[in-house]
Parts: C-alpha cells; sequence; structure tokens
C-alpha cells in the first residue's frame, strides 16, 4: 500500500524513515528478452538459456542490471503518491550496485527508505535509499541512491 500525502512538503516528516515495501514483480525471460534487444545487450547470460543452465556461475538466464534499475519508476509508483504535484522527475543517482543478480522467472520487490530531502526555487527534491531484494536470497540484488524531484 503506497504512502499517500497531500503535498511534496508532507515528505519531510518521512526523513530517515521507511516508506514502503513493495509488492512482488515477476521478472520474465520475456522480459529480459524485450530488454536485450531493446538496448543491444545480447550477452548469453541474459540470452542463452540453454548455455545458462550449462555453465556457471548461476544456473539461468538473469536480468540486466540496468533492467533491475529501470524498475524503480514503476516501484516508486507504488511505494508513494504525492498529491498536487504537477510532476515528478528522475534527476539521477548517487550511487548503484548490483551485489546479487535477478535471475530469471523469479519475484523482486523494492524497499525505499527516505535519506533527504531538499527544498529547491522550483521543486522539492527526495533522495531515496532503494533495495530491490529476490525472493527467498538474502542479498540485495540492487542498492541505489535515487534523486527525484517533485514540482508543485
Amino acid at each position: 500500500m503506497a504512502l499517500i500525502l497531500e503535498t511534496a512538503d508532507a515528505i519531510e516528516a518521512w526523513v530517515e524513515k521507511e516508506i514502503a515495501v513493495t509488492d512482488w514483480v515477476c521478472v520474465t525471460q520475456e522480459h529480459i528478452q524485450q530488454f536485450a534487444e531493446s538496448t543491444g545487450d545480447r550477452q548469453w547470460i541474459h540470452t542463452d538459456v540453454e548455455r545458462a543452465r550449462r555453465e556457471p556461475p548461476f544456473g539461468t538466464t538473469v536480468a540486466h542490471g540496468f533492467l533491475t534499475l529501470s524498475l524503480l519508476s514503476h516501484f516508486l509508483q507504488q511505494a508513494v503518491e504525492i498529491r498536487g504535484v504537477r510532476m515528478a522527475i528522475n534527476y539521477g543517482l548517487n550511487r548503484v550496485r548490483f551485489p546479487s543478480p535477478v535471475r530469471a522467472n523469479s519475484l523482486v520487490r523494492a524497499r525505499f527508505r527516505l535519506l533527504a530531502v531538499r527544498k529547491t526555487a522550483d521543486s522539492t527534491e527526495a533522495v531515496f535509499s532503494v533495495l530491490v531484494e529476490e525472493q527467498g536470497i538474502t542479498k540485495p540484488c540492487c542498492a541505489a541512491e535515487w534523486i527525484v524531484r517533485y514540482f508543485q
């Protein structure tokens, strides 16, 4: 369930707190294939199911790190809804790591924690810590510090 805030200013009360844990999403081989075609990254660990089964290290194909990262927008929609905002933009990332792979056909979800809020001349900037985790795996598959700007 999303945290619902009436204004972007209301997010300040959530600094240093976990905002949400999202629902699980299945990362299918079809998603991985589509991402490979869209980006031109057709490395066999992503696209060759039979070879990935035979050869270490994963025993199956794995999602691209950038595919995992691209899910953050989807997850944020589940995590927080800020009313009275004209638009939100992805302002960038301070840090991203991919400590563990996302295996094909696995379930992933995200944990959002608000690290900081900063006012700019025309927006409220929120810095989120986001951990993407795969079901049944203790190490996160993505750890990111993500900046989103909200314009009222």
